[in-house]
């Protein structure tokens, strides 16, 4: 490895830089801000013992100047758009759900415009941004009330503050879930300022654990949906219905993390039947909270569903303005509910439902085009096949579910697929490696001219 001490300063950069006639005029900041992105980019190189890394003090300097340069031009943003070619339909790391065409609309015309967030246009008073989208979350739920803050987490913290602060909430063992990015319920409640009374095992609750739970400190009856897990073999559990009887015998409401927040019935789709939203409303829970992101199809926002006195007790939380939604959320929110309630066809016009519902055939026919583009681009040298192949809904949905699929398949006698992975990552198209070889799943794309792209195969 080359000695890192051969690495210019940031300001010997700097000068080489602000001397290139591009680059003139920029502000000192933004141009500090490139050279030390390109000096991280050369000092990355050096530990790696890169071939072709000149470890030269002048030609390093040379290097970073030209490489900010290049920068400066690209201009490129941080969150750049990419193909997601995974399979996985609500894929976090690559942003969840695609928001429908008129969600986007009404994104875009919120952004370049004053809007009425907090106005009431007919009496000219300050208005309430839950007014925004509260009628129609009610319509599709059948809740009393509802409010929403900027994703399902912050809706379980929120209510549970609320409602529970410095009391305790009874959950099963086995509702203890973690979500992505090792983010536990447990840790989340604690949070809350809530005390956690854990109860019954991991595989087997019964109704008498939350009855002999209960006491004079019992604020809420909790339960979550395993959205992401599934206990299997000699297991059991108590089910809403009857965690609602319990509650209402002893006068305690019960709070449901429902999380993924199907709002209509998936088995249309060919899915599993997921719990409905307003099912668990019907049922009698207190407070039901979901994610707006997820198979609800709309953008990363946390609602909360319930008794409008419950409601109006975390509307009134200090708390919840600072987990509250802006104005481009509540724009696609919005537009997205009202598809809900008006669309005649809401499979074709929300991305979530369209991908989660593609058939077979219709993603087969698009494997011959986007096999002979990359034929095309790649050469000879590369194999390209279709293989046969499965698709996850991703996010935690439905997660013992397998959707069929059709996939490309690209393998190189010299390249591992990794490799392949990360000059297709290049391109800004994301696939996954599976079968030892580089996939790229066609469910999760719609038009193969995305593929149509000069590749960067060195």
């Amino acid at each position: 490895m080359a000695s890192l001490r051969v690495l210019p300063s940031i300001d010997e950069c700097l000068r080489a830089a602000s001397l290139m006639p591009t680059l003139a005029g920029l502000r000192h900041s933004y141009l500090k801000l490139m050279v030390q992105r390109a000096l991280t980019g050369v000092r990355k190189a050096l530990i790696a013992d890169e071939k072709g890394v000149d470890a030269n003090r002048a030609a390093i300097v040379d290097a970073v100047a030209r490489e900010v340069e290049r920068s400066v031009a690209a201009d490129e943003p941080a969150l750049r758009p990419v193909v997601n070619a995974t399979g996985v339909v609500l894929h976090t790391n690559l942003g969840r759900a695609i928001l429908a065409e008129s969600a986007i609309e009404a994104v875009e015309e919120a952004a370049r415009s004053a809007v009425n967030l907090e106005y009431d246009l007919e009496s000219g008073s300050r208005g309430d941004r839950d007014a925004l989208v509260e009628d129609e979350i009610c319509a599709l739920t059948g809740a009393e009330a509802a409010t929403v803050v900027n994703n399902n987490a912050a809706a379980v913290v929120l209510a549970l503050n609320s409602l529970a602060d410095g009391r305790e909430v009874v959950v099963s063992r086995g509702e203890m879930i973690e979500i992505g990015g090792s983010f536990r319920l447990p840790d989340v409640m604690a949070k809350s300022g809530a005390r956690l009374r854990e109860v019954a095992t991991t595989n087997r609750t019964h109704s008498r654990d939350y009855a002999d739970a209960i006491g004079a400190d019992t604020a809420l009856l909790m339960k979550v949906h395993p959205s992401n897990y599934r206990v299997v073999g000699f297991t059991s559990d108590v089910t809403l219905k009857d965690l609602v009887e319990i509650g209402r015998e002893r006068g305690i409401e019960v709070m449901e993390d429902l999380g993924s927040g199907a709002l209509i019935d998936l088995g249309q789709f060919g899915l599993p039947r997921e719990p409905i939203v307003s099912e668990r409303v019907a049922t009698g829970a207190g407070i039901v909270t979901f994610s707006g992101d997820k198979l609800l199809g709309g953008p990363q926002a946390g609602v909360i569903v319930g008794k409008r006195a419950l409601i109006d007790r975390i509307k009134r939380n200090p708390l919840k303005r600072a987990l509250r939604c802006d104005k481009l959320t509540l724009a696609a929110l919005s537009a997205t509910l009202r598809l809900y309630l008006r669309s005649a066809d809401l499979a074709s016009e929300l991305p979530t439902l369209r991908f989660l519902g593609r058939s077979i055939g219709e993603i087969r026919s698009l494997a011959p085009r986007v096999r002979d583009i990359l034929a095309e681009r790649l050469g000879p040298e590369f194999k390209i096949e279709i293989v046969e192949a499965s698709s996850a809904v991703g996010s935690g949905a439905l997660p013992e579910q397998e959707l069929p699929t059709v996939a490309v398949a690209v393998t190189h006698r010299a390249k591992s697929p990794n490799s392949i992975a990360a000059m297709f990552r290049r391109a800004r198209i994301i696939g996954r490696i599976a079968d030892d070889a580089f996939q790229l799943d066609l469910r999760t794309v719609e038009n193969p001219a995305v593929f149509a792209v000069s590749f960067i195969t060195d």
